[in-house]
Formats: structure tokens, C-alpha cells, sequence
């Protein structure tokens, strides 16, 4: 694990304060190059509400496609229903190159369309009234997009099994749905429910979200097609197809809203391994109804779906890659030890159906919303099974994992994320929060009132943290700017004599400040520091003086 590190002013003098001045101008500098990154016009068509989508409520979509692995080609269509919320003739659907839209129509007409980089704009022949109920029909095909290194450089991957059958799957976050579908690709209007139906070679298998329905073979074209059906809304980038030679076997959980379905779909050779590994799905699911409340979609079940790429948190869909074992990749991502009691993408994967399914942002500059919840849930998880304290050495062994490069919180508007850090300096910084608090009665009800509160809906960091402020009582705007908004650390410098404490902290926003647990010979002190010199006294000689290490801060004794 890595310890906040105490520096002395006899060992760094000079030198230390020549580091500081540069390490807070090298964050400032960050800052501006993060804000002033250059964007294009497809940049702002794909990441902000244009006029030709702000005018509908998308409701339904059914998507429906053919896959054919050995060409790695894909055609069909989806259907797009949605309401009129204001009257506008142009409508916007997303589709990446080198996919392309064939055909559009609208009750048998057939419309006419103009393309612009990856965003077609239609001509709607119908008047568009406020109120209607509409629909289109999308035609298109491709070779899509091939996943370079899924699932953080997405699209498809087309990929084989040990005994030569396809095995192929989708991933798409950050990159977009419209790499391999069209749709109105923007995070703050999810699609209410969905079906989707996936024809594949007749010796192999598609998973999708929510629940099988229907497979219907064709035995002319020696193909089968699949129907999922999703009863819930769903983000776009969760939607997923899973192809391969699998074998399935399921199970049920007796949760807070009654029995949850519980289905695996693994490659045929792993069948064994995965009854053993997937016993953690009911542990996983045991702590976060615990934390965040019931898993918050019932109607469509749970899966675990195995995948050539290590994973991702498809809705009701999850997919798995992390081959059988505890850790990630067998690799514990705290140096702690505590990382090799959990399967990583069982419990980091799962949890987002609470941060990123169930809460979903509205624009993904806010993706730390997802992430930072999320990382913090490994944490969560380890608390609940094996005590607080080990749920945050876990947490506080995640700090090597930080970068501190460019802030958190991304660019908005221009589908532009921001820093990886939202993983564990978003963890970091919620388990500070925790530690603030100091209450975790109030920590648990916010948890499971957030998700609650927030239930099946996209939000913004706005509505988080004033959520958090107003739930938890406590003044956390300076905290929230400093580290979602800032790449710069603060230190907390103090220095004592036989009966005074002077202290304060540097290397932070000038209007920073946060509650901080100290002690004093071994006796506990919170105190409030702030920009600025502040004095405390105490009761005896100070004879030693320490920060709790749950603050993800530096700390420098000044000699």
C-alpha cells in the first residue's frame, strides 16, 4: 500500500518549496491545455443536444440485425419510436463509418436524408405535432468498426474459441453505440424498453439484455434469430451483442424485491470453472443490495455472459473475461492482498448496474459518476465481508493507480471524458467524504437513497453532489472542486511547539477547506483547515501529532 508521505523541512528545505510552486503550476497548466483541447464539429454533434434531437422523447427502439462472421458484416434495421415535444421537421439518428444507412421510412414513406460525418439528418414528410406518438425505421449495413483493444477501444470483436467456432462481441463505451447501430446516440434520453433480435449461424448463440422471448430458426438460410426483450430503460452504450458456441446454466437469488433470475452463458469447455467462479455473483449481490439498495432491474434478470475481452457493464448483460480467477487478471490493483478476495469484474462490472445503468450521466464529462461510485464499491464489497478497515486499505492501496494528469470531470458537450483517474481518486475521494461524515448509519441511507432517488434516470454532477450536500449535511462543494475539478493535491503543513499547533493548507484552491481528523499524543482532534494560518491549542505538551490516512492529501511537518 502507499502511506501519505510526511515530509520535514529539514530534509527538503528550499527544494521543497521550488517542487511545490512547480507542482501546483504544472496542475494549473493541466487544467488549461484540458479546457482549451481542440474539438470539431462531429465532436459537437455527437456530444451535445442539437436542435434535431432536443424536439423528440425517444420511447422504443427494436433493433433488429443479421451478423455473418465470415464476411464480419452486418445488416438491418431499428425501428425508432418516440413522442413530440416540440414541432420540428429534421430528425437526428447517429450511425459511425463505414456503417451506412440504406433506407428510412416513416408509415411506408420512404424519406430522404442527408449525411454528415457519422450524424444523418431526415426529412419527415409527416407534420411532427406535439404530443404524437411516431415512429421510423432505419435501414442499414456494414463492416463495422473491428474493437482494437476491447473494451476500451470498441466496436466489434471478431474473435474465435479453442475448438474454431466465432466468438464475437460488442463494446462501445465512450465510443459510442453508433458504431454499430443507429440511434439517437446521446446519454441523456434512454430508450424506455427495447427488443432486440439477432440472426446468427445456426450452430451458434446470441446473448443480448433482458430476456430471451423467441428463437425462431431458418432453415433455408441455416440461421437462427434470437429476441431479448428489455422492460427497462437502458443507456445506449449497454446494449450488447454476445455470439459463440455457449452453454448456459442458471440459478436464483432471494432478494430485497423476491427472486431474482440468474443466468451464465460461457463457452462449452469452461462450463465447470464458471460453476465455481460465478458463486460469487450471489456474495456480489448480497453486499451492494445491502449499500445501494435492490438490484434495479428485477424484470430482466441477470447475466454473466463470457466474452474474448476481459469485460463490461452491459445492462442485465454483463459481459466476462477475466478467465476463472480472483483479482484482476490475477492481479490485486491495491498491493494489498484484499484485491485477491473478490472477482474483479464480477464485483466492479456488476456494480455499475447501480452507477451507469441504473444511474446513468446525461453527458460523459460526468462518466466519474459511474466510475468513481463504482471503484469505491470494490471497497464496499470488501466491507461488508471483511470489515471496514479492510474495505479502506483496499481503497488507500488504489492511490498508487493515480495519475493526477487532466481533471476528472471532462469537457461537456463534445462527448469528451475526462481523466482515468475517476477510478480511484474518485474513490479516494468518496471514502474521505465517508470519513468526514463519520456517521455510516447517514452514509449507507444516502448510498441506497441515491439510487433510490435517482432510479432508472440520467443526471448531471450537479445533481450528485447537491444530492450529497443536502443528504449528509455537510459543506463538500470545496472538497468536489478541488478533486473532480482540479489535478492538484492539497498538503496539509503544520508545524508545533510545546503547546500550540500552527497549521494550514497549500497546494490547493484558494477557498479550499475540509473538516480533518487529527491526533494529538494519541488522542483524537478534528479540526477544520482551511487556505490560511490557524491555531490550535492543546491540553498537554505535543509530543507527536498525525493526519488519519483515510484524507487523500499530503502532509508536511514544518521543522
Amino acid at each position: 500500500m502507499i502511506d501519505q508521505k510526511v515530509f520535514t523541512y529539514n530534509t527538503l528545505k528550499t527544494p521543497f518549496f521550488i517542487l511545490l510552486l512547480f507542482a501546483f503550476n504544472s496542475g494549473y497548466a493541466q487544467l488549461l491545455h484540458h479546457n482549451h483541447q481542440h474539438f470539431t464539429e462531429q465532436d459537437t454533434l455527437r456530444g451535445s443536444i442539437t436542435p434535431e434531437r432536443a424536439w423528440w422523447d425517444l420511447k422504443y427502439y427494436h433493433l433488429d440485425i443479421e451478423v455473418v462472421p465470415n464476411e464480419k458484416f452486418i445488416k438491418g434495421s431499428n425501428t425508432i419510436e418516440y413522442t413530440v415535444i416540440k414541432e420540428h421537421q429534421v430528425i437526428q439518428v447517429d450511425l459511425q463509418e463505414p456503417l451506412k444507412i440504406t433506407k428510412v421510412t416513416q408509415e411506408n414513406d420512404e424519406l430522404k436524408f442527408e449525411r454528415n460525418g457519422n450524424a444523418f439528418f431526415i426529412d419527415l414528410k409527416k407534420k411532427q405535432k406535439v404530443g404524437d406518438y411516431n415512429s421510423i425505421k432505419v435501414f442499414y449495413e456494414g463492416h463495422p468498426k473491428e474493437a482494437v483493444k476491447a473494451p476500451w477501444d470498441g466496436g466489434f470483436t471478431w474473435s474465435k474459441d479453442e475448438n474454431g467456432n466465432d466468438f464475437i462481441a460488442t463494446s462501445c463505451q465512450g465510443l459510442g453505440a453508433s458504431v454499430w447501430w443507429p440511434l439517437k446516440d446521446h446519454m441523456y434520453d434512454e430508450v424506455d424498453s427495447m427488443k432486440i433480435s439477432v440472426e446468427v449461424p445456426q450452430h451458434l448463440m446470441d446473448v443480448s439484455n433482458g430476456r430471451l422471448i423467441k428463437v425462431e430458426k431458418n432453415r433455408k438460410k441455416k440461421t437462427k434469430t434470437f429476441h431479448w426483450y428489455v422492460d427497462n430503460p437502458i443507456n445506449n452504450y449497454g446494449v450488447n451483442v454476445n455470439i459463440g458456441d455457449y452453454a448456459h446454466f442458471d440459478d436464483s437469488y432471494d432478494g430485497e424485491k423476491g427472486e431474482l433470475t440468474l443466468d451464465y452463458y460461457v463457452l462449452k469447455p469452461n462450463v465447470e470453472k464458471a460453476k465455481v467462479q460465478f458463486q460469487q455473483t450471489k456474495k456480489m449481490l448480497e453486499a451492494f443490495e445491502h449499500w445501494f439498495g435492490p438490484y434495479p432491474f428485477y424484470e430482466d434478470g441477470f447475466k454473466l455472459v463470457e466474452v474474448p475481452y476481459l469485460g463490461m457493464e452491459h445492462q442485465s448483460s454483463v459481459t466476462y473475461g477475466n478467465k476463472f480467477q480472483n483479482g484482476y487478471l490475477g492481479r490485486d490493483l491495491s498491493q494489498t492482498g484484499w484485491g485477491l478476495k473478490f472477482d474483479f469484474i464480477i464485483v466492479h462490472e456488476a456494480g455499475h448496474e447501480w452507477f451507469a445503468n441504473n444511474i446513468t450521466d446525461k453527458d460523459i464529462a460526468d462518466m466519474w459518476i459511474h466510475e468513481s461510485f463504482t471503484a469505491y464499491s470494490e471497497s464496499l464489497f470488501l466491507d461488508y465481508f471483511y470489515g471496514k478497515e479492510a474495505g479502506q486499505e483496499y481503497v488507500r492501496g488504489t492511490r498508487s493507480n493515480i495519475q493526477n494528469d487532466i481533471p476528472v470531470i471532462g469537457i461537456y458537450y463534445v462527448n469528451s471524458e475526462g481523466s482515468g483517474d475517476m477510478y480511484y481518486k474518485g474513490s479516494n475521494m468518496l471514502n474521505m467524504i465517508r470519513q468526514i461524515v463519520n456517521n455510516d448509519t447517514l452514509w449507507l441511507e444516502m448510498l441506497r437513497g441515491m439510487n433510490k432517488t435517482f432510479y432508472h434516470k440520467t443526471v448531471d454532477t450537479k445533481e450528485i453532489e447537491g444530492y450529497m450536500i443536502e443528504k449528509l449535511g455537510k459543506n463538500l462543494s470545496p472538497i468536489f472542486d478541488q478533486y473532480l475539478r482540479s489535478t492538484i493535491i492539497p498538503t496539509f503543513e503544520f508545524r508545533t511547539n510545546a503547546e500550540y499547533v500552527f497549521y494550514r493548507f497549500t497546494n490547493c484552491n484558494p477557498k479550499f477547506e475540509m473538516e480533518l481528523d487529527i491526533e494529538i499524543n494519541g488522542k483524537h482532534q478534528r479540526i477544520t483547515s482551511k487556505n490560511g494560518w490557524q491555531t490550535l491549542r492543546a491540553d498537554e505538551e505535543i509530543k507527536s501529532l498525525e493526519v488519519n490516512d483515510n484524507y487523500y492529501i499530503s502532509v508536511m511537518e514544518i521543522k
